[in-house]
């Protein structure tokens, strides 16, 4: 379990710091899903899943 969160944690942060790069690379995007995979796997999953169908939610009920 903790060596879960630490790769998941230090997995975020590689990311923060690949996007605040500016420039997204291959090596990236693949530090990227690995973060998702990654988080996809941990307890906060279904947290994640209520916000992302609350927003397309939202979304989906704007009317322009």
């Amino acid at each position: 379990m903790a060596i879960s969160i630490s790769a998941t944690l230090l997995l975020f942060i590689l990311a923060v710091i690949f996007l605040r790069n500016g420039g997204l690379k291959v090596s990236h995007a693949l530090v990227c899903a690995l973060l998702g995979f990654s988080l996809a796997g941990t307890s906060i999953a279904p947290t994640i899943t209520s916000g992302l169908t609350a927003t397309a939610d939202i979304v989906s009920s704007l009317r322009p």
